[in-house]
């Protein structure tokens, strides 16, 4: 009776299993492939195309030994490393001088604003006075108004200064840094605030209960959850400072050559030179190393530092 039963069981499932429908996944026809989503794979194709043309072009007019840029293509056909030897040893410009001035003022101003941003964040986030909302808005008109209207003020007052203090007057890398450091400090409060908003105030009151102060909880608490927008906000004042020419223009236009950033040094040496394209291109390719490792570096938490806050201010 026994192998009755299972006979029939397994003849059953045998039969389910032939009865089956068997799907067979057909492919999509091509012209609705691509109005679906085909069309999206040209789009971005085409915007990396316009993306990396002029990294393209530029990396071959570094390594185009004639040092002009009419006779560079995309791929260049004759490949030398002149322009970059010749610019290193310094033989025409002080490059390696202008990218240490470059590293030491964005440096110095990603993580000083950053601070001093958070600083200003966590009191407008967390703590309740008078004048917090007014102060906020302060802070965000003042963003509005634009740079060029600080020039002819920030001169005479960059040079009252070096009438009292010679080692913050024009030409000081010191005294550019400090100019950088408000520059931003305004959008990147907003941006650290919104963050902080969405830190839960839970976690402050527990830790009020066991005894913290204010200033624990925003070092050992509220900065470590807020790494992600600490690390977008830092990346965008270096970018923003490593790339920035005219305010050090002003500043360091009148000072030592030795004390120029890359933006101020290499339009003045193309000027200067009148032609040497190649060193100029080589000098760009060099100087967009830092901020991609920098990049590279802080990667992990780009994405959530600008997507987290967003909703939320």
């Amino acid at each position: 009776m026994t192998d009755i039963t299972a006979d029939s069981t397994a003849a059953g499932q045998a039969g389910t299993a032939a009865d089956a429908p068997v799907f067979v996944k057909r492919r999509m026809p091509f012209r609705r492939w691509f109005r679906t989503v085909g069309w999206r794979h040209l789009v971005g194709l085409v915007a990396l195309a316009f993306a990396l043309f002029p990294v393209l072009f530029v990396v071959s007019s570094s390594l185009n030994p004639a040092g002009t840029l009419g006779g560079s293509t995309l791929i260049p056909s004759d490949v030398s490393f002149i322009n970059y030897r010749d610019l290193l040893n310094g033989t025409d410009a002080p490059y390696l001088d202008w990218l240490v001035n470059t590293l030491f003022v964005a440096g110095g101003a990603a993580v000083l604003n950053t601070g001093l941003a958070a600083f200003a964040s966590y009191a407008f986030s967390r703590m309740r006075f008078a004048g917090r909302r007014s102060g906020l808005l302060a802070i965000l008109l003042i963003q509005m108004f634009p740079t060029t209207l600080l020039f002819v003020a920030l001169f005479v007052f960059v040079t009252d200064i070096g009438g009292v203090f010679p080692g913050l007057g024009l030409g000081s890398r010191t005294m550019l840094l400090i100019i950088y450091l408000g520059g931003a400090l305004g959008i990147n409060t907003w941006l650290i605030k919104g963050y902080f908003d969405t830190i839960p105030r839970d976690l402050d009151e527990s830790a009020l209960i066991d005894g913290a102060t204010h200033a624990q909880i925003f070092f050992r608490v509220i900065l470590p959850l807020a790494a992600p927008i600490l690390a977008v906000v830092a990346l965008i004042t270096f970018v923003f400072t490593i790339n920035e020419f005219v305010v050090a223009s002003v500043v360091l236009g009148q000072g030592d050559d030795n004390n120029f950033t890359l933006a101020v040094g290499m339009f003045r040496f193309i000027d200067g030179q009148g032609g040497e394209w190649g060193q100029f291109a080589a000098g760009s390719v060099m100087s967009a190393i830092p901020v991609v490792l920098l990049f590279l570096f802080l990667q992990r938490w780009i994405v959530s530092g600008l997507t987290a806050g967003a909703v939320k201010g």
